[in-house]
């Protein structure tokens, strides 16, 4: 690591720890030329993950879009934004571990569905209608009837 005191391109690590949550190491290091002491930060680089859309489009992931979308599901529901910035994390943690770097969005939708089922069944009726288009008052009441008879 250079130093940014001396430029010498050698220094050593006098203390390591979990910084952010654990997503981050912070080290404090000291150059073995004019050792001044400075602290450095490692994070694991992540490759980003494409969302196909239903028209073939494609963009990055973004997590603040699945987290806006659960927001409005869950508009006036006893769900705390942390519950939703939690799952939307989980969500993109697990796309991160797959080895896919192509996503449907159709899959996203379901993981979202899935989360917000165990959470509030409102908010997951909501979104299920927004997210699978509901036509008619049959489909509707078809996937509240599928709701009704998982309990």
């Amino acid at each position: 690591m250079k130093c940014p005191y001396c430029g010498h391109l050698d220094s050593k690590v006098v203390d390591s720890r979990p910084a952010e949550d654990g997503t981050s190491i912070r080290r404090r290091r000291e150059c073995l030329e004019c050792h001044k002491r400075f602290t450095t930060f490692e994070i694991m680089e992540s490759l980003p993950v494409m969302v196909v859309k239903k028209d073939g489009s494609r963009q990055s992931f973004d997590r603040s879009k699945v987290l806006g979308g659960m927001l409005r599901a869950c508009e006036k529901r006893p769900v705390s934004f942390s519950t939703l910035e939690k799952i939307a994390e989980e969500i993109e943690q697990t796309l991160q571990n797959e080895m896919d770097r192509e996503v449907p969005s159709a899959k996203i939708g379901e993981m979202v569905m899935d989360r917000l089922k165990g959470v509030d069944e409102v908010a997951y009726v909501r979104f299920a209608s927004v997210y699978r288009q509901f036509k008619d008052i049959s489909t509707f009441m078809s996937e509240l009837n599928k709701l009704l008879k998982e309990k």
